[in-house]
């Protein structure tokens, strides 16, 4: 039957608004290539219609599982971890640790990847870890749990926006719908209303730098 190996990745690790999405897929030989013949690769490679398309498909003939962090989690994330990569970690831990599997690849949230599996390595018993970057590039376990965590959070933003009555774009930094979104909020003193602070990140520069930042830039 061959080796069955774990994939897990994140999706929604930079945004300043929404979750963060970790995803694990289990797969073995045969359906590793069936994987491959359809096109499952790292999900910044593929459209959002291809994604929503795959995803149904990698949940139908693997195992997976998927853990979902809140924006206050993440927030929160000093009180119960060392920081963001630790808390990430963690949960790949908990995923690794809940499917089948002789073997666990990771897409590594640090450059120091040999840190990062010595520490999974203390979480999970009896499998053997493999940390990378890009792992979601070469490795189709990965790119699979890619796929699954990308779906599933654009799913989360698309509640959100539905939530907000408004389309904040991207939920980046880097979005100037984004921008101009949490300037508006700031502004008008709802930055800390519900249900705008339940998904949120407040400790992101982003937030902190909002107050050197005025509307005009955007009108």
């Amino acid at each position: 039957m061959g080796t069955r190996v774990i994939g897990i990745d994140e999706a929604g690790r930079g945004p300043v608004i929404g979750p963060l999405v970790i995803a694990g897929v289990s797969i073995g030989d045969k359906v590793r290539e069936y994987f491959k013949e359809i096109g499952v690769k790292d999900s910044k490679m593929l459209s959002m219609r291809r994604i929503f398309q795959l995803a149904p498909i990698i949940k139908k003939h693997s195992l997976y599982d998927v853990i979902i962090k809140s924006a206050k989690e993440i927030d929160d994330r000093f009180s119960s971890s060392k920081n963001l990569n630790y808390l990430e970690l963690n949960d790949m831990a908990k995923i690794a640790n809940e499917l089948k599997g002789e073997k666990v690849i990771v897409d590594s949230p640090s450059a120091n990847t040999e840190a990062v599996r010595k520490y999974l390595s203390k979480l999970v018993k009896d499998k053997e870890i493999i940390a990378r970057n890009y792992a979601d590039r070469d490795f189709i376990e990965v790119g699979a749990a890619s796929i699954i965590a990308k779906a599933t959070r654009e799913t989360e933003i698309k509640k959100i926006k539905e939530l907000f009555e408004y389309d904040f774009g991207s939920g980046y930094p880097s979005d100037p719908l984004t921008k101009k979104f949490l300037l508006v909020l700031q502004s008008t003193g709802k930055l800390d209303e519900y249900p705008y602070k339940e998904y949120i990140r407040k400790t992101w520069f982003t937030i902190k730098n909002l107050k050197n930042v005025t509307l005009d830039k955007f009108i």
